[in-house]
């Protein structure tokens, strides 16, 4: 296969696939863990009519699932089919986009759900594809049919987060969302969900800026809204120019608000200007508050106001704890290097959430021979905060690795003890595996290995669903 590309070609298994399938029972190597049963559901941008002008965060969602039982493996991949898929598959196309200008201030259509392209969860007995711009969008397993947009009775209004969380202590989901009603506004909302699914609170503020906020941090007593400075501006959108653009000067500023309080009590603290896709946890300690990010100097994949890069070279992120001291008169967090080896994509034993944890793993960089493509994924890593070494993974060149997703043991099993499940891109042929690791050893390599026959693209988050979760009635 010759794989000779332009120098600044995207890496080949960025492109999207043109077709839904499925297989099985897929060959494996090595042994399928007895207790591991249940689907790896993951979810990323694979535009049905591709356009090489889109920002690659714009793609149509396409989630693609592993059920594991009886010792076998199946796979089966579906776009989620929102009313852009519907246009773009009929040769339409709707206004709007990612990195595009919105016709107006207005609140979005509502017949926009979105790309439905960036996560996938289960809460409340329903299983939601989810991107950051939209309402939740509910599929089903093992189908993955698409079930649509959900305003759970009426009582989700606007954006909701990629990101939500699910305290582990109550069930209950926190989620937030930016940029709305307005879009490109510093407007923001915060929210609870019960775990039977009933919005039992629901609020609105104002951040000091607009900005993308992809992620943020919860803990057992705080909530936390991290607002970096790629910021956001409709006067730039209208004009034609980024909607979206890195602007340092204005600082970090994160809104820390008691759980027990309301949005008209956030304190905002200071911070030096960088930026955040994804939280490991957060957590609190003594006094302060905690929080371990995937830091990176500036943000990856977005130009200045004028449109121009950033810098000549891609950005790297490494692992960072930020500490809210809550005594202190000055509302100012320091940050703390934890990891010299660059990575993304931070996961953990997700029983520890919002609470002190040992556990953490990640995806990291892998080096480069001259003429290579730089591998951002190369290998998976695991960290135990309690001793200073490091288990890794590296997957031979030019191998891509997805972010890992942990799966306990048992229900009651110690933290970090269980399965890291992860997708693996083939150079060599140009297919993809499902991996499966003993989560504390990852160095020993694979416990089993499913192959399928063609590949799974880039993507960005999956989770485990346990056998009989979001099964149709």
């Amino acid at each position: 296969m010759n794989d000779a590309r332009p120098r600044n070609a995207p890496p080949p298994n960025m492109a999207p696939i043109d077709f839904e399938t499925e297989a099985g029972p897929l060959p494996l190597q090595g042994t399928l863990p007895a207790g591991l049963r249940g689907t790896l559901v993951r979810n990323g941008p694979n535009p049905v009519a591709p356009d090489p002008k889109e920002h690659w965060f714009s793609g149509d969602g396409m989630l693609h699932a592993f059920s594991l039982a009886d010792g076998q493996v199946r796979y089966r991949n579906r776009w989620v089919r929102t009313a852009r898929w519907q246009a773009a598959a009929e040769g339409r196309g709707l206004a709007g986009g990612f990195q595009k200008a919105p016709l107006s201030e207005a609140p979005r259509p509502q017949h926009d759900d979105g790309s439905a392209n960036t996560n996938v969860i289960s809460h409340a007995g329903r299983v939601l594809a989810l991107e950051e711009a939209h309402l939740p969008v509910a599929v089903e397993l093992p189908t993955l049919a698409t079930l649509g947009a959900t305003d759970f009775d009426g009582n989700l209004h606007g954006s909701f987060t990629a990101h939500p969380k699910i305290d582990p202590q109550t069930g209950e989901l926190l989620f937030f969302g930016y940029g709305t009603p307005a879009p490109l506004s510093n407007g923001m909302s915060f929210g609870v969900m019960s775990p039977q699914g009933r919005v039992t609170r629901f609020e609105r503020f104002e951040a000091p800026y607009a900005s993308m906020v992809h992620d943020f941090m919860v803990t057992d007593r705080h909530v936390m809204f991290p607002i970096m400075p790629l910021t956001a501006s409709m006067e730039r959108a209208t004009s034609g120019r980024p909607p979206y653009a890195w602007e340092p000067e204005y600082g970090t500023r994160v809104g820390l608000m008691p759980r027990n309080g309301s949005t008209a009590d956030i304190v905002w603290w200071r911070g030096p200007a960088c930026y955040v896709f994804h939280v490991m946890n957060a957590w609190e300690a003594d006094g302060s508050l905690f929080a371990d990010v995937i830091q990176f100097p500036t943000a990856p994949l977005f130009p200045k106001p004028d449109g121009s890069p950033v810098s000549d070279a891609p950005p790297i992120s490494r692992l960072v704890r930020w500490q809210f001291d809550l005594s202190s008169p000055v509302h100012e967090f320091t940050q703390t290097p934890l990891e010299d080896l660059p990575g993304e994509f931070p996961r953990i034993d997700e029983r520890f959430a919002g609470l002190p944890y040992r556990h953490g793993w990640y995806v990291c960089r892998g080096t480069s021979s001259p003429g290579e493509a730089p591998r951002l994924y190369a290998g998976l890593v695991h960290i135990d905060h309690t001793t200073a070494k490091r288990d890794i993974f590296m997957f031979p060149a030019p191998d891509v690795v997805s972010e890992g997703v942990f799966v306990p043991r048992a229900p009651d099993a110690e933290e970090g003890d269980g399965w890291l499940l992860a997708t693996v891109w083939r150079g060599a042929t140009h297919t993809s595996d499902l991996v499966i690791f003993d989560a504390r050893a990852l160095a020993a390599g694979p416990l089993c290995v499913a192959s399928l026959p063609h590949r799974v693209p880039v993507g960005f988050h999956g989770n485990w669903f346990a056998q009989g979760q979001g099964v149709a009635a």
